[in-house]
């Protein structure tokens, strides 16, 4: 009972004792009979509410999000008034509160729709939903019950290529070398037909009863070329005026080329010195080379949460990573600040037969003293300074 009326009720007790009257007994009678049902109601009626949050938990940059708030009154008693309060984060374009007042019937239902922006890539909570009534007199303080929170993942902006102006050997797992790749007869990729000089042992002599030509098996390459990505996240190697945008324009750069690598069918993965709330590592994330839609939303999703870090070093991440990497892998190293010691342990990665590319992402100062070091021991250099110095790129 509120602060004003409990010493109103004791005001009007004491005259009653006083004056034995009948009509102030009967006054508090009615007030304790309010406060007693208005209780009962405003429980009862808040716990027979049924709420449900629809939306999509994935979302690409730039998506619209659409909401729908749905409350059902499951019981026969009405809800005479009903708070709704939902907790929305500011970064996806929208007031930090969804509020609303509504009373419901009988059974009744009602929906309620909002819109959320995709606008910045992130792993958001959504919620809790509050609800809160109270008797219609205000006897009582209002009662709140809280709901569940759904979470939302915004994948980073992804540019989608057409071409990779990327200089020297293709990220594309088609490198051409010299040393011979051998087939894995374990690894059957298919069948076709035979031709003159086919060995005899590749003859599929089922297929070849079956189609009455001879057909022979073709194998998978015991050598894999892959694509292997490094992303640079520590914030001491981004300028601090740039920092934020050079980060994030990072993370573009990076899911952009897993989207295209990946749509051409060949293997990427990508290491990362960033922090991750889904991992207890504080200092790497690891996603290893692989192919295929659902491995690219894996990056894209880690892509989403990850966050900068401070003191690690990009060489001991490179170090501890290309000696599990094969010959031929194509190395990207995307970063915004270029060390003699990062230069060394690329060319040791260059020496043993992977293909280096570094690139720059933001401003980044001394861009032709940095691509002239790198050059001379055979390491190309790509710098984006921006999102549109990769426009010549675009689809």
């Amino acid at each position: 009972m509120s602060g004003f009326y409990l010493p109103f009720l004791i005001i009007i007790l004491v005259i009653a004792a006083l004056l034995r009257d009948d009509f102030a007994l009967t006054l508090i009678y009615l007030f304790l009979g309010a406060f007693l049902l208005g209780t009962w109601w405003s429980r009862k009626s808040l716990h027979q509410i049924e709420h449900t949050r629809e939306m999509n938990q994935r979302a690409f940059y730039g998506e619209a999000i659409q909401v729908r708030q749905r409350f059902r009154n499951t019981g026969w008693l009405p809800v005479v008034w009903m708070s709704i309060r939902d907790k929305l984060p500011v970064e996806l374009g929208v007031p930090s509160t969804f509020k609303y007042i509504i009373s419901l019937g009988s059974y009744e239902k009602k929906d309620f729709h909002y819109t959320l922006y995709a606008r910045k890539r992130g792993y958001y909570t959504i919620g809790p939903l509050s609800l809160s009534t109270s008797d219609i007199l205000g006897f009582n303080e209002p009662i709140e019950v809280h709901g569940q929170e759904q979470n939302l993942t915004v994948y980073p902006k992804i540019i989608p290529f057409s071409s990779l102006e990327i200089p020297s050997r293709s990220p594309q797992g088609t490198l051409r070398h010299t040393q011979p790749i051998f087939e894995d007869p374990t690894r059957i990729l298919g069948k076709r037909e035979y031709v003159a000089g086919d060995s005899l042992r590749s003859v599929d002599w089922k297929a070849t009863a079956v189609t009455g030509n001879l057909q022979v098996k073709l194998f998978e390459p015991s050598i894999a070329l892959e694509t292997m990505a490094f992303l640079n996240l520590n914030s001491d190697d981004y300028p601090s005026r740039h920092q934020i945008d050079s980060i994030e324009l990072a993370i573009v750069i990076a899911a952009s080329l897993a989207n295209w690598v990946i749509g051409k069918k060949q293997t990427f993965g990508i290491r990362i010195n960033g922090t991750d709330p889904f991992t207890a590592n504080e200092t790497s994330q690891t996603i290893p080379p692989r192919k295929g839609q659902a491995h690219l939303i894996r990056i894209l999703e880690t892509l989403a949460r990850i966050q900068k870090t401070e003191k690690s070093s990009l060489n001991k991440l490179i170090q501890e990573q290309r000696y599990h990497l094969g010959w031929g892998t194509t190395l990207l190293v995307i970063t915004g600040q270029v060390t003699d010691e990062l230069i060394d342990e690329l060319y040791q990665a260059r020496r043993s037969g992977q293909n280096v590319v570094m690139i720059l992402a933001g401003p980044v100062a001394n861009v032709d003293d940095i691509r002239n070091r790198a050059e001379h021991f055979g390491i190309s250099t790509v710098a984006i300074q921006n999102e549109r110095a990769m426009d010549t790129w675009r689809l």
